[in-house]
């Protein structure tokens, strides 16, 4: 792609592929897409916009993991064929953290990185600066954490939240030490490498480790790195309580979808019982299977009232309403809302389907095998 300079706008121009299917050949154009680098009050964001807003649609706001960037850890999920059918009803935001995109100069000596709180505060200077209403969230592990921590100190901003393997528990004293003992005696990124992976794929040591471990290495710059793992393993709880057990329960007010991996590091601290949270389990990685994502994404979307029809590939008849919806209303996990958490007069600038019915009461977990 070619990039012209716009001052503190870096804009990728828009390209458009010529596409031959069976039996059909169609023009697909890229969507532009534009880097910012934005001034908080905690220091310089580096943003990326793809799209422009449409109308008082919700902005998707993505934030990664650590050890990943935006490209790293979203660019698959978002350039599946059928993210993309849903994408282009929205603008869509991706936050780097601190230091963590791709090229970024290592930060200075003595460089006080934001805290968790502090991250989740840069979050409403980049909403104000787009002129975004408000934001849908796609959150991966230390980046669901602050899309979290966002929407709780905030939560008139944001309207919805996909988090995939969130802890939202803090470091005890003996993880803490085991942490600071593994970063003396191995390499940065296989420090990282089992926040992101089960202790089946580190121990079989598969393709998709070993490129990770690699883009780990050469993408991310190494001392900014370091810094954002610090600051994540020092992290407090979240500090929710469940709604209706304490007065003036602080929970999120928002509709959450939440994705855990079979076997993923994070799966305990997701789906135990002393969680604030519902799941939606996904059984598989969602770089390696993103397809799964990208239907319960929608799912939830339509849950929210956002989108009515969807185009199904597979059909020549173009845009069909979504039948399969019945499957998850039926089991009462349309929505994946947090019992109670959903404030029912919060206005939404949206007209809802009849598959919003029931929203905030539910309270099962799904299991989507594939």
């Amino acid at each position: 792609m070619d990039y012209d300079d716009c001052g503190s706008v870096l804009c990728v121009q828009v390209q458009c592929l010529l596409l031959v299917g069976a039996g059909e050949t169609e023009y697909v154009c890229l969507c532009v897409l534009q880097e910012h680098d934005v001034e908080t009050p905690y220091g310089m964001l580096h943003v990326i916009i793809r799209g422009a807003p449409k109308g008082n649609k919700p902005a998707i706001l993505t934030y990664h993991d650590v050890g990943l960037n935006h490209k790293l850890c979203f660019n698959t999920f978002f350039s599946n064929e059928d993210m993309q059918e849903i994408t282009k009803h929205f603008v869509v935001c991706h936050i780097d953290a601190p230091g963590q995109q791709t090229g970024a100069a290592q930060l200075p000596q003595g460089y006080q990185y934001p805290t968790m709180d502090q991250l989740a505060g840069m979050l409403p200077t980049v909403v104000q600066h787009f002129g975004f209403k408000s934001i849908i969230g796609i959150g991966v592990g230390a980046g669901a954490y602050i899309l979290a921590k966002f929407a709780l100190i905030f939560p008139d901003l944001v309207e919805g939240l996909v988090l995939l393997n969130i802890d939202p528990n803090g470091k005890g004293w003996i993880d803490w030490a085991a942490t600071k003992l593994s970063g003396l005696t191995s390499t940065l990124p296989d420090t990282v490498l089992p926040h992101l992976f089960s202790q089946e794929e580190l121990m079989n040591n598969t393709e998709l480790v070993q490129s990770y471990r690699q883009q780990i290495n050469n993408t991310v710059n190494q001392f900014n790195l370091q810094l954002f793992w610090n600051m994540y393993n020092s992290r407090r709880d979240l500090e929710m309580n469940r709604s209706g057990t304490v007065l003036n329960a602080k929970t999120l007010k928002c509709p959450v979808m939440l994705v855990v991996g079979d076997n993923a590091p994070a799966e305990e601290g997701v789906v135990s019982p002393s969680s604030f949270f519902p799941s939606l389990k996904i059984s598989l990685s969602f770089n390696n299977r993103p397809g799964k994502l990208t239907e319960a994404f929608k799912y939830f979307l339509q849950g929210m009232g956002y989108i009515a029809y969807v185009k199904d590939r597979r059909l020549s008849g173009g845009p069909v309403p979504s039948a399969s919806m019945t499957r998850l209303a039926r089991s009462r996990t349309a929505s994946l809302t947090s019992a109670g958490s959903v404030d029912g007069n919060r206005s939404r600038a949206c007209t809802h389907s009849d598959s919003t019915e029931g929203v905030g009461t539910v309270t099962q977990t799904m299991e989507v095998s594939c």
